[in-house]
Parts: C-alpha cells; structure tokens; sequence
C-alpha cells in the first residue's frame, strides 16, 4: 500500500518513516511538513493508499485537510493529543495513534488498513455492485451501467440508462462502494460515471445516455477544482 506523511515535526516524520521501512506491505511515495503541500500532491497523483496525518500543523491543520476533501484515502491519524479522536470517527479515520507510537502500535492500524484495502480490492474485482430488492433477491449493476448518482435527503438515487434504484445510504457511504478513479463527487448531490462524461462545460458536466441523448449535472465551486486536476487536459 502506497502511504504519504504529513506531520509538522521532524522527529514524527523520521519515527514514521523507520516503521513504513520495517512494514513491507507499505510504500512510503512522499512525506510533508505541511498539509498544504501534502494535498496538492494527492490530487495530482491521487495514488495514495493511505495517509499518516497529524492534527496539530499551522496554516491547515488536520482537520481542515479532512474537511477540504470527499475522496481522500484512508487516514491514520497521529499526534500527540488524544483529544481529537471524537471529532477524527466523524471522517472515518482508520485508526488514531497517540505519539509517541510504538512499532507494535502501528503495525495494529497498518493490519486494520490492510483489511480495509482488501475488501475495497474485492468489490472493485467483481466490477459493480448487488443492490437488495427484497428479503432474498439481489439486483446487479455494472459499474459501466451506472451513469450518475443523486442524493435524495437521506437516499440515494442509482441512475443507469434503463432504469433508477432508490436506496438508502448517504452519499460518502455510497461513493466508498466505488472506485474513486471513475466515479466523481461533483457535487454535494451528484456523483458521476467520468466515463460517462463527454464534455466540462462552465459549471456543468455533460453525460453521455443511450440513443444519444444527453444529461446535465452541475458542478459546485468546491468540487471543480479538484475534478480539474483529475482529469488529463490538452490545451488547443
């Protein structure tokens, strides 16, 4: 698994990095002193698997980092006060480690990862999802069926060209259930099939249907910028 530090003290950074060297199932791709840095190169490579986080850094700390984005990788959080791990369950963080961190400690969330990735990698091989119909009856959509998502106050909507399946889920809990690489939060109420997308127009995404028709879905200020650095441009 791919990881990324990003700590403001030295000493952290070098006491994480022995423990990724003794961890052969990690990679460590970059570390950072700042979490500004550390999240422009996440929406440039966006290969990250995992990201070593302390909370307490000047200019973004590392709670605004969770906050700045929807389709982070997992998080191990590290610092040296225990007092944020309640607001830390609300982004779903894989683990939180209070430093200073024992080998032992850390090889318990790096395993606690390594579950989280192996299932991500199971439903991605399978290449779409079984929605439940009823009591004993399971419904599959491809991914490549699957042209957009839209939220519907405390459900969502699965859109393919024949049909549309209402569930219950938020749309972060929907968005884990699908590679990050083809499916795109846009907005705070869509999530589209990138492969879908025939053109970026202004505020607006333009998909592609069957029979050649056509379906506008908005992109919201905060979203665009990180759907731009996702995609690869040439300019004209």
């Amino acid at each position: 698994m791919k990881c990324i530090i990003v700590d403001d003290d030295k000493v952290s950074r070098l006491i994480l990095e022995g423990h990724i060297k003794k961890t052969e199932m990690l990679s460590l791709e970059a570390s950072f002193e700042n979490a500004t840095d550390a999240m422009n190169y996440f929406n440039a490579t966006n290969t990250t698997d995992i990201i070593f986080l302390d909370i307490e850094m000047p200019d973004m700390n590392g709670m605004e980092f969770l906050a700045a984005s929807d389709n982070l990788p997992q998080i191990i959080i590290v610092s040296s006060e225990g007092k944020y791990a309640l607001q830390a369950i609300e982004y779903d963080v894989t683990d939180y480690l209070v430093k200073p961190v024992s080998q032992g400690r850390f090889m318990k969330a790096v395993n606690k990862a390594k579950e989280k990735y192996d299932d991500e990698a199971a439903r991605n091989s399978t290449k779409g999802i079984f929605i439940k119909s009823s009591s004993s009856s399971f419904i599959r959509l491809l991914y490549e069926d699957i042209i957009w998502i839209e939220a519907l106050e405390n459900y969502v909507i699965i859109n393919t060209d024949d049909d549309k399946y209402t569930i219950h889920f938020t749309m972060k809990a929907i968005l884990d259930k699908f590679p990050g690489a083809q499916f795109k939060r846009v907005h705070r109420s869509f999530i589209v099939n990138m492969d879908r997308v025939t053109m970026i127009e202004d505020n607006m995404v333009i998909l592609k249907l069957s029979g050649g028709k056509k379906k506008s879905i908005p992109i919201a200020k905060s979203y665009k910028d990180l759907l731009l650095k996702d995609i690869n441009v040439v300019s004209k």
